[in-house]
């Protein structure tokens, strides 16, 4: 289980114009919420928070988060970022209660080198991460997935990945995780003629006109 500590300060302004103004002085408007506190606005330096989501998996890390001198164990829940950039908008903290388990996804790690990769086949990644359902303080980083004996034609699906004990997985059990597909076919262009026939031209008629024929009779 990874863990990480943040700190944040209480706040008190609510509103559009309110968490605007929190950002340009260099701050994320978030909550702390749960089951044993009433819902908690926060501000968090944008620095830090951009420090721990580098280094972390917000999804599946505990953070021991600060507020107002007492230590709270958190997950991250919801992280809303601008559409265009890469500005943090809010985020949103939901408290852990010893003994009660929580949903969470953790990232799949590939170990070895799939045999069908070698035959020229090519590894193709459905699934980058499970949902499980587990106690905070056994929350694994990640799944191990070894794919070496994987020839081509042949998946590993969720049901196949081993857990640790009093993890439970939410993931669809026949949902396939990985493919080994066969190299793709090589296409060969079909030449295109140099110069194409020509069409033999309709022959022209030749009528005779009307002062002809006049001309022919007499």
């Amino acid at each position: 289980m990874a863990t990480a500590r943040l700190s944040a300060n209480p706040r008190t302004d609510s509103g559009k114009g309110a968490a605007r103004k929190l950002r340009a002085s260099g701050s994320v408007p978030g909550v702390v919420y749960g089951h044993s506190r009433d819902p908690q606005p926060l501000a968090v330096e944008t620095r830090l928070l951009e420090r721990l989501l580098d280094q972390f998996a917000a999804a599946s890390t505990v953070v021991e988060l600060e507020v107002d001198g007492r230590t709270a164990r958190t997950l991250i829940r919801e992280i809303q970022r601008h559409p265009f950039k890469k500005q943090i908008l809010h985020i949103d903290f939901q408290e852990l209660v010893a003994g009660e388990k929580v949903t969470v996804s953790i990232p799949i790690v590939f170990v070895g080198a799939a045999a069908g990769v070698k035959s020229g086949g090519v590894l193709d990644q459905v699934m980058h991460e499970i949902e499980i359902h587990v106690d905070p303080s056994d929350i694994p980083n990640h799944v191990d997935v070894d794919v070496s004996a994987l020839e081509i034609g042949k998946s590993v699906h969720v049901s196949d990945i081993a857990v640790p004990a009093g993890v439970e997985v939410l993931s669809d059990p026949e949902a396939t995780v990985c493919v080994v597909t066969p190299p793709k076919a090589v296409v060969e262009e079909v030449p295109v003629a140099a110069e194409v026939e020509a069409v033999p031209a309709e022959p022209e008629l030749i009528r005779k006109t009307k002062d002809d024929e006049e001309e022919g009779g007499e």
